[in-house]
């Protein structure tokens, strides 16, 4: 090739990446060919432009504009539609994208272990299974694996269309209760997979949930426990990391508003403008970075007066020092990971709190990228024990320091050292889950616990948890439809400890969080394999109680729940949720349940059926105290509904289990 050819062909390839960069929108993975959009609801279609640049979505007959903001990001919302397609979606910017073959349906995210990951093609009757697995309605969607320290925007990864080819290597589980659904509800199903083996609850989960409960702090204890062990690596990493913020970021050089009296309420703000809070600064068209003052009069009860009060603010977007009535009350900064993300959560004195007016003043100072507070989480001052007040609404501003918009470079940016461990803490939220939180889905099926077995009691802490983290940061209080695990390993000739039986516990604690469901596995198991092939019932099961609650068909959702009991005389009563038509599977006489007196010694216990509840008693116990059944790794255990569904295993007492304490 000449070299006149070879400049010709630089200078091309230099155009192209420069057009990329400066004016094609662009969008993410997830919103691509052959894509399932959420019927019913508002769904995000979101991008990158350039700065400033006019972009309309469209998609049948509904049509939705927006503008790219500072730094090139946009956002529009589509109205509800009904299930169909396919359509086309077009994005249409400087450029035009169109998203070819698009349905409208039903969207579920489907997560967890290697469980949830197990594919199609390696379970039981996997073959015959993929072979007739020609489903052109049902859209299958696999996030690459990956990890990261920070949240990312997006992930790896493209829509497939339910072909034998395609489904092979596909979520056995996510298939299952996606062909389900498809076979009742009839109408398009989506499932986006997102796992990874042997990886516990807590990568999963945000910092900052992690960081908010003292049950789970010692997770991360733990974990910069471990860095701390390399501490040259850590300080390479430090060294680097400040580096990288000086060339990158805006680095706050002292509050000057504070001493000109922003924060004092004697001064008065009728010179400041007006903005709608919780906003971003580039959604409210102030592009800039910098420090902005906001300001807000509040009333006060007199009931009030005197009382300490619980100041909750959205994540600050970066930094943040927070005022009541002219007193600093809390503040945020760089010494925070992840600020950006952080909710913030003050405590006001009584000393400062009075009856009627009174003032509550925010400086926010944003180093890089979009500034200003976050949609998510808790806007609201109040005491404790009363009703607080909302925060949301019109909040006066003034800009203490204009910057010129940064442009981060933040795929140079430092990782944190051990980050590439699947295992650490919030490193596949950060990967997986994070940038998936704009996508409309119905709900969420997962498939976890093994990797926290070892930990079950705090497991009654971190999954809920999980759960309120992944439906706080979509906003969505969402269906989370999960399974209980299976059994395991070999049979017990005695009634024994075991932590698989306390994280089944934990799990079923779990339903206790609003819009829940827990598939029953007790009986699909394998001893002599943590990965049971039958994988069918696992999605069936699942797929009950969305058809049950979710989309509220006459489907009975569980096998026999525990409800509560009482001693009478001699024998314990166990009465259930789910109990309609008990009956043992077998037709034989009930087994798995276990008994003890006050010695807390159990033994194997006779057991009988009268109506929708249990008798258990023994010989050997004149004065029951508590009952188990199904306590072990790999009970045998017969008890089942009318729906054919498997009783989950539980226990009376609250005696403390050989998981306790470990963290």
């Amino acid at each position: 090739m000449s070299g006149h050819a070879t400049n010709l062909l630089k200078l091309i390839l230099v155009l192209a990446i420069f057009s990329v960069a400066n004016g094609e929108v662009r969008l993410p993975a997830i919103i691509s060919d052959n894509m399932v959009l959420q019927q019913g609801v508002k769904v995000r279609i979101w991008g990158n432009a350039k700065p400033s640049e006019r972009v309309t979505v469209t998609l049948k007959d509904k049509s939705a504009s927006t503008v790219a903001d500072a730094q090139g990001r946009w956002q529009a919302w589509l109205d509800p539609s009904k299930a169909g397609g396919p359509f086309e979606l077009t994005v249409k910017g400087d450029n035009v994208v169109t998203i070819k073959n698009v349905l409208v349906g039903e969207v579920w995210l489907c997560s967890g272990q290697s469980n949830m990951e197990w594919p199609l093609v390696n379970t039981t009757g996997g073959a015959e299974t993929v072979a007739q697995a020609n489903y052109p309605e049902i859209r299958l969607f696999t996030v690459t694996k990956n990890t990261s320290s920070t949240p990312l925007a997006d992930v790896e990864g493209h829509w497939l269309i339910t072909t034998p080819d395609d489904a092979a290597h596909f979520s056995a589980v996510g298939y299952f209760f996606g062909r389900e659904l498809y076979q009742q509800l009839k109408v398009p199903i989506g499932l986006i997979h997102s796992s990874w083996g042997g990886t516990p609850a807590e990568a999963w989960t945000r910092h900052d949930a992690l960081l908010s409960s003292p049950e789970l702090k010692p997770i991360l204890d733990k974990y910069e426990s471990s860095l701390n062990a390399l501490p040259q690596a850590k300080e390479a990493y430090a060294r680097a990391l400040a580096a990288w913020e000086e060339k990158n970021l805006y680095i706050d050089g002292g509050n000057k508003g504070e001493a000109l009296g922003y924060a004092d309420p004697a001064t008065s703000t009728a010179d400041w403008s007006r903005m709608d809070l919780p906003k971003q600064f580039e959604t409210a068209g102030l592009l800039i970075d910098g420090a902005v003052w906001f300001r807000k009069d509040v009333e006060l009860p007199a009931s009030w007066s005197g009382k300490d009060l619980v100041l909750n603010l959205p994540p600050i977007d970066d930094q943040d020092v927070t005022y009541f009535n002219g007193t600093k009350v809390g503040s945020t900064g760089r010494d925070t990971p992840n600020s950006y993300m952080v909710p913030r959560k003050y405590v006001v004195p009584g000393s400062l709190v009075r009856a009627g007016r009174n003032v509550i003043a925010v400086r926010v100072f944003d180093s890089a990228g979009e500034g200003g507070f976050s949609r998510g989480g808790a806007f609201s001052i109040g005491p404790t024990e009363s009703e607080p007040l909302t925060l949301r609404g019109v909040w006066d501003y003034k800009i203490e320091q204009a910057l010129e918009p940064k442009h981060p470079d933040w795929g140079s940016r430092p990782e944190a050292i051990g980050v590439s461990n699947q295992n650490n803490p919030s490193v596949l939220y950060n990967a997986m889950i994070a940038p998936l939180v704009n996508v409309a889905i119905r709900g969420v099926i997962w498939y976890q616990g093994e990797s926290n077995a070892g930990r079950a009691y705090q497991y009654r802490t971190l999954f809920p948890t999980m759960i309120r983290d992944w439906r706080s940061a979509w906003g969505n209080n969402f269906p989370f439809y999960f399974v209980q695990l299976a059994n395991w390993h070999a049979n017990k000739a005695e009634p024994d400890e075991s932590d698989w039986a306390e994280l089944r516990e934990a799990q079923m604690m779990t339903l206790r969080e609003p819009q829940t469901g827990m598939a029953v596995t007790i009986d699909i198991g394998d001893e002599n394999d943590i990965h049971p092939r039958n994988k069918l019932d696992v999605g069936r099961r699942l797929a009950a109680w969305a058809l049950a609650d979710t989309y509220k068909q006459k489907v009975i959702p569980s096998g026999p729940l525990f409800d509560r009991f009482t001693i009478e005389g001699n024998e314990v009563r166990i009465r259930f949720k789910y109990a309609d038509g008990l009956k043992t599977i077998d037709g034989g006489p009930l087994k798995g349940f276990a008994l003890a007196g006050e010695d807390r010694h159990f033994v194997w216990a006779d057991a009988r059926i009268e109506g929708d509840t249990v008798i258990v008693s023994s010989p050997k116990i004149s004065k029951p105290v508590a009952v188990r059944y199904a306590w072990a790794d790999n009970p045998i255990a017969n008890l089942y509904n009318k729906a054919g569904l498997p009783a989950s295993p539980f226990r009376t007492d609250d005696w403390p289990g050989i998981t306790a304490g470990r963290y």
